[in-house]
């Protein structure tokens, strides 16, 4: 990989994260030369500290005291007056951000999850079966993405026909640097009038609107879904969600239910076709596909960071960060650390340990989904790998507009069955 100057790092620019190489190359010079970075933005944001080397990351994830995410988790720096309106359990600390998690923590645990796999098998089965007869597909499009939205949905209990909307929905919110996703592009003049919805996407009124009808229909009822749970279940504290705090709830597993192991899934695909070698080992020897799991979380590092805010002036990486200054985890970067992953441009499906932190560690704010993700991760791998005798890519990977969600749009691929 060619060395970057660190007068070439620009990590605010979205544009850069476009063609899959450069980002890699920013974090590299980062790590060598500069792990704390003060990186510039274009107005209205006034920069931010970017975290690159592994445990720094770790430790200011695991210090929320000191580095809260109260003041949100995205770079966008939002009003005082709008943070109560587009708060949501990510935006959250403390006690109230664990009873928030209490909700539905259980319907996220292993016992939980592991009550998915027959139906993720039966799932995985009928996206392949239709995906793989068509010979050449945009893989994204007909198995990433189809995929875990159908889990979603059924944990939402909503109907499979709604799920292309919910995939949508997720799209437009997350892509809103991508003019292919965004209704409105974020800090586009535009965007103003939507500075009170999250992401200042338009797409999350019609989000808002779908959960709010699912509410209602099940508020007083019985039912077990994630919907009549938040509605249903009183949080612990004896502090009622407000409408508020349900549309951003509710919002939040639309879009984190779905994008991220989605983006994972598709750059699991890519880089097994890229490294036929362990697509090879995989097929010869199906018992590695779980260990091979966390080698994919590490390699498609599907959100590249997450903000923080320093609450009060601290040392960080030998810079002195100031309270208020925005501190930004590069989690992408932590799992190519060169002090915890030997050879970590290698992509080694026997890789273990794996200290990977693409979904946190330590850290209150460790990722509700981690166990589910795995499981759809393992699942459609194992089902896939024996069905292909080949499969290679037919045209360019195109990727998401963004330096938030380490995106893939399309996957061109042709496949020949075993």
């Amino acid at each position: 990989m060619l060395t970057l100057l660190l007068s070439d790092v620009d990590l605010a620019d979205n544009d850069r994260f476009l063609d899959g190489e450069t980002p890699w190359r920013m974090f590299d010079t980062l790590r060598r030369h500069d792990p704390v970075h003060w990186q510039p933005e274009p107005a209205p944001n006034s920069g931010f500290w970017a975290v690159t080397r592994h445990a720094d990351i770790v430790r200011v994830d695991r210090d929320p005291s000191t580095f809260t995410s109260s003041r949100f988790v995205n770079l966008e720096e939002v009003d005082d007056d709008l943070m109560a309106i587009r708060r949501s359990m990510l935006e959250t600390d403390g006690a109230r951000h664990q009873v928030l998690r209490k909700i539905l923590q259980r319907d996220f645990s292993h016992r939980a999850v592991a009550q998915y796999e027959v139906f993720l098998r039966g799932l995985t089965g009928r996206t392949l079966d239709a995906a793989l007869a068509k010979g050449r597909f945009d893989f994204v499009k007909e198995v990433s993405a189809d995929f875990p939205i159908n889990v979603l949905a059924r944990m939402l209990d909503v109907p499979e026909s709604d799920t292309q909307k919910l995939i949508d929905w997720g799209n437009r919110i997350i892509g809103n640097t991508d003019p292919d996703y965004a209704d409105v592009l974020l800090h586009s003049e535009e965007s103003d009038r939507y500075r009170d919805l999250p992401f200042r996407s338009p797409a999350a009124l019609e989000v808002f609107a779908y959960g709010r009808e699912l509410a209602a229909e099940r508020r007083g009822g019985t039912g077990t879904d994630l919907v009549s749970k938040l509605v249903n279940q009183p949080p612990s504290d004896g502090v009622p969600l407000s409408d508020t705090d349900f549309d951003n709830y509710f919002l939040l597993l639309v879009v984190a239910g779905n994008e991220t192991t989605r983006h994972a899934i598709s750059h699991s695909m890519l880089a097994l076709l890229r490294h036929p070698d362990q697509l090879d080992r995989l097929r010869a020897d199906p018992s590695l596909i779980p260990v091979a799991v966390e080698e994919f979380l590490r390699w498609a590092s599907p959100v590249y960071h997450f903000r923080r805010t320093a609450t009060r002036d601290v040392e960080l990486g030998g810079k002195q960060v100031r309270a208020g200054d925005k501190v930004v985890l590069w989690f992408a970067s932590g799992n190519r650390d060169e002090d915890v992953f030997a050879d970590p441009y290698a992509f080694d499906v026997t890789r273990s340990p794996n200290d990977h932190v693409t979904f946190g560690k330590g850290s209150p704010h460790f990722c509700l989904g981690n166990t589910l993700a795995r499981l759809e991760i393992r699942v459609m791998f194992s089902e896939l790998l024996p069905r292909l005798a080949d499969i290679r890519l037919t045209g360019d990977v195109r990727r998401v507009r963004s330096n938030f969600v380490n995106g893939i749009k399309e996957l061109p691929v042709e496949v020949t069955l075993a």
